[in-house]
């Protein structure tokens, strides 16, 4: 008979945050709204305030919660950014063999769908933004290098990731976006057409989805992204891509890499379309993600540096 270990109960600090976290839900708190004081937490709780302060960051480390210090000092709710989010998720991914056809066979599920949902709520706001980012990968009229064009592929999906009302279906697409731009790299040998024919491919297949849109024909958007998806792992398996690293970059790490480079119109546009509530992917439609050598950018090797492998779409 298996043995099973004991469970350990919970830390006082770590009940208390849970407390809290019982009582947002019961008072129905948002976004900007302060908890009570620590003094009022510990005579609620009966706790000490050593207790209060640990379970408050804990929460904070969680990032329900920022805390402030001084006489008007305490917890106040917080959106949870979808980056320390992701830094969770990567932790779990870490003991699992994730493969780049499995990352890319959830897409050719997901992609579809998140594109097909989107169709009914993009504005022109967001048109302008994905046409901008079809120009910009553009292998035969873009002057960006590679590299940017690559990110560009993956930021059109983030403007439509940003359009979809569905938050589980919208995040889960993120976070897959997320970790294409980090882990998914090519090695020195690819040639430079390969990159070239595979960015003329997403311009093909971005350009027919963004003119079904507009018809808000959805079920050619659909059936677009599905081709789509299909043939961009196709494309992934002949230039050799593969994982680099293993899933657990720091949340805090992601943030020193990213750096906002992209051409001020596409910037102009995003900002519009994030106006919406919950499209947190249109703002960083026109950013981008930099590594300096370790695992966080997009797959395609720099022409200037022939020795460096980056991440790809």
């Amino acid at each position: 008979m298996a043995s099973h270990q004991p469970i350990k109960p919970l830390k006082r600090p770590d009940l208390v945050a849970q407390e809290i976290k019982r009582l947002i839900t019961e008072k129905n708190l948002s976004p900007g709204d302060r908890l009570p004081r620590e003094s009022e937490l510990q005579a609620q709780f009966q706790v000490s305030k050593g207790t209060i302060r640990e379970a408050l960051k804990s929460l904070e480390v969680q990032g329900l919660v920022s805390i402030s210090t001084g006489p008007s000092g305490g917890g106040t709710i917080v959106k949870v950014p979808l980056d320390r989010t992701l830094q969770f998720m990567q932790n779990y991914l870490f003991f699992q063999e994730v493969t780049i056809d499995s990352i890319y066979a959830v897409r050719l599920m997901l992609e579809p769908e998140l594109a097909a949902g989107a169709v009914p709520h993009l504005t022109e706001a967001d048109f302008h933004a994905l046409e901008h980012s079809i120009s910009c990968c553009d292998p035969s009229h873009s002057h960006s290098d590679l590299l940017e064009q690559r990110r560009e592929d993956v930021n059109f999906h983030d403007i439509l990731a940003a359009a979809n009302p569905n938050p589980f279906l919208r995040f889960t697409c993120e976070l897959i976006n997320e970790m294409i731009r980090q882990l998914i790299v090519f090695g020195n040998r690819t040639a430079q057409a390969e990159h070239r024919r595979f960015g003329a491919e997403n311009v093909g297949f971005h350009g027919r989805i963004v003119q079904a849109a507009r018809a808000r024909d959805v079920e050619q958007v659909r059936a677009l992204m599905q081709e789509h998806m299909a043939s961009a792992a196709r494309s992934v398996q002949r230039m050799k891509g593969r994982l680099q690293g293993r899933l657990i970059l720091d949340a805090d790490s992601l943030r020193r890499f990213r750096v906002e480079t992209a051409p001020k119109p596409a910037k102009a546009a995003a900002k519009t379309a994030s106006k919406r509530v919950q499209k947190p992917a249109a703002q960083r439609a026109a950013k981008t993600v930099k590594t300096v050598a370790t695992p966080a950018t997009e797959p395609v090797d720099s022409p200037t540096k022939p020795r460096r492998s980056t991440a790809k779409k």
